[in-house]
């Protein structure tokens, strides 16, 4: 019999890979060797003949090798593929009836009548009770996908294995329920666990979503707040920027008037023809400067406010320059009165939005034409100082550009530290 049971593998063996389609992904025949090792596991464990033994071992191998011709009464094509399998290996008809009797005890629907049906049930079901529930249970998820078009999502799936796990199936042997039952109520109870955490994630995403919803339509002002913050922190932002840029001009022009004031001047009087160039050069240079101070030149207003001026909401409290002369005590009440009505914050922030935006236009206008006033210095000065040396063709234009001679300008960038030579 020894032989037998070597020789049923091997026939399982090549008959569910020459012939079982590739989309059964759970009853395979690693599935038949998970039931095979859980049979022998309770055999060791039970008071049973070495036939009976045999009997279940063989049922185990055959219980679902009628899966190569399809799911439907799978059972009863298995009956058929051991039967043929025995007679040809000419073992007795009692102990072929036994065995196919066994198989069809794994009806999951009907409930084992035999202590060997009971048996081959409990291990045909054993990976309810086994750590890799949960990979087991996936494969037979894709299987019923592939073969039957059944698609479940997450929480789907985990609601059919809590059915089957908690309702439908049992076990019958004493050994699978002390050494198996306990590993499945540990399944199930993570099964539990992960619906009761789907479900009160769902709820509080309903309930977020719920809110928002109730939030958006009793408080727009929500939408309003957000315009009020990103507007004034972007007039804000170019504010810097045109302070920046005027700072540029002043620190620039500032060098270059240092430098023509100490290497040019000195030598007008032996080179005359320089005069007017220089003179030019020198004035776009101030002009750029003045300018650039009359676009960052702060302009304060008087300071002060009256409580008719709050209480017919004229005053823009968020302003400095309008409460700078009044006592804590004024400002103070009149902040209360702000705070009590929204429409007059929402009326102070406007007038902000308003007047910054005024200097803005008045910063970045002038800043305009500062830089064209500075840029157009830069060419007429070069043509000047071009014609000025053409007409004077006795003067040595290396001498000027030399960077050893007194001729030669040095404008140190004080923005980015980098040397520009004229």
């Amino acid at each position: 019999m020894a032989n037998l049971i070597n020789d049923a593998e091997q026939f399982v063996f090549d008959l569910l890979k020459n012939e079982l389609d590739q989309t059964f992904l759970y009853h395979n025949y690693k599935h038949t060797e998970r039931v095979l090792k859980s049979t022998r596991e309770i055999i060791e464990h039970t008071d049973l003949s070495k036939e009976e033994a045999q009997i279940l071992e063989i049922a185990a191998l055959f219980h679902d090798t009628g899966y190569i011709e399809g799911s439907e009464h799978h059972e009863e094509r298995s009956v058929e593929i051991a039967s043929k399998f025995l007679k040809e290996q000419n073992v007795e008809q009692d102990f072929i009836e036994s065995v196919c009797k066994c198989i069809m005890e794994t009806k999951f629907k009907e409930e084992p009548t035999t202590k060997l049906g009971k048996i081959i049930r409990d291990a045909d079901a054993s990976h309810f009770g086994k750590k890799y529930f949960s990979e087991a249970s996936e494969f037979l998820r894709k299987e019923l996908e592939l073969r039957h078009d059944k698609t479940f999502s997450p929480s789907e799936w985990r609601n059919e294995n809590i059915k089957v796990l908690a309702k439908k199936h049992q076990f019958y042997t004493d050994y699978a329920l002390k050494n198996w039952q306990s590993v499945k109520d540990k399944n199930l109870s993570k099964l539990f666990k992960a619906k009761k955490k789907q479900k009160k994630k769902l709820k509080k995403e309903e309930m977020k979503a719920k809110y928002k919803v109730q939030y958006k339509n009793e408080s727009p002002e929500r939408g309003v707040q957000t315009f009020y913050r990103v507007a004034l922190r972007n007039h804000i932002k170019l504010s810097d920027i045109a302070d920046t840029k005027a700072n540029i001009l002043l620190s620039v022009n500032a060098i270059i008037i240092s430098v023509v004031l100490a290497n040019l001047i000195s030598k007008l009087d032996t080179n005359p023809y320089l005069t007017w160039p220089t003179v030019i050069f020198t004035l776009f240079s101030v002009i750029s400067m003045v300018m650039s101070i009359i676009a960052t030149r702060p302009n304060v207003t008087s300071g002060q406010f009256t409580k008719e001026d709050v209480k017919n909401q004229k005053v823009n409290l968020s302003f400095f320059g309008n409460f700078h002369k009044m006592e804590l005590e004024e400002y103070e009440w009149a902040i209360q009165e702000l705070v009590n009505d929204k429409e007059y914050i929402y009326k102070a922030l406007t007038k902000d939005l308003y007047f910054l935006g005024k200097v803005l236009e008045r910063k970045y206008r002038i800043l305009r034409i500062t830089y064209t006033v500075f840029m157009v210095g830069i060419i007429v000065s070069l043509i000047s100082f071009a014609i000025a040396v053409k007409n004077n063709p006795g003067i040595d234009i290396q001498e000027v550009l030399d960077p050893e001679s007194e001729a030669h300008l040095i404008l140190e960038n004080t923005d980015n530290n980098k040397l520009y030579s004229v």
